[in-house]
């Protein structure tokens, strides 16, 4: 009988037994019971911001997200930044341009000339994250500053004094966060949804019916 055989195999069988045992741990442990439960504790817990901040019109469909950046039609809105991904959730991106690439300074620049007119301003006046692309390019957020060279097209184009438009941007801006981190922001999404909002009370379902669709 050879006895270093058994000896050997008797030493080690044990070592198959935690391995496999924390492997199955591992996965179900870890890949299957705390995925179920966090997904179904966030889900009861914030059920709007689990399914995405989704953003429906009266009928139920889906307009936007409150965190998704996406273009407006008209002067009656506030305008977000360029997207590189042409306001695609499906291929968000930057331009990964350097700033001396001369595609990226002939495009900022005739932004620039563009939003100047626009706005009937300085072309050296016109904030910088009006026309600079943001990493993901859904950058639904805008700088006090970039929002305050819009209202005055915003009031005219929807027949509004500027103080009602002024109002609601100030609802809307937020301050930096705890107080510490970032810098203070408004999210151009909730700002034109809460335009047609006012424009449209009682029927708030509107809000946002005329941000175009995804190209």
């Amino acid at each position: 009988m050879n006895t270093s055989n058994t000896s050997s195999r008797r030493t080690g069988d044990p070592l198959w037994r935690p391995a496999i045992g924390l492997s199955l741990f591992g996965l179900l442990g870890t890949g299957l019971v705390y995925a179920t439960l966090a997904t179904g504790i966030s889900g009861s817990l914030f059920p709007a911001q689990a399914d995405g901040s989704l953003i429906r019109d009266a009928d139920g469909q889906v307009r936007g997200s409150l965190y998704l950046a996406q273009p407006f039609v008209g002067d009656g809105y506030f305008q977000t930044r360029p997207s590189a991904a042409n306001y695609d959730p499906m291929a968000a991106a930057g331009s990964n341009m350097a700033r001396s690439n001369p595609d990226l300074v002939k495009r900022v620049g005739e932004t620039t000339a563009a939003i100047a007119a626009r706005e009937k301003i300085d072309p050296a006046t016109v904030p910088a994250d009006l026309v600079t692309q943001s990493a993901s390019g859904l950058d639904p957020e805008l700088s006090p500053a970039a929002v305050q060279v819009q209202v005055a097209r915003v009031a005219r184009t929807r027949g509004w004094p500027e103080a009602r438009v002024q109002t609601l941007v100030a609802v809307h801006t937020q301050n930096r966060q705890w107080g510490v981190f970032g810098q203070p922001r408004i999210n151009i999404v909730a700002l034109n949804r809460a335009l047609d909002q006012a424009a449209y009370a009682p029927d708030a379902g509107r809000a946002c019916n005329s941000a175009q669709s995804r190209p």
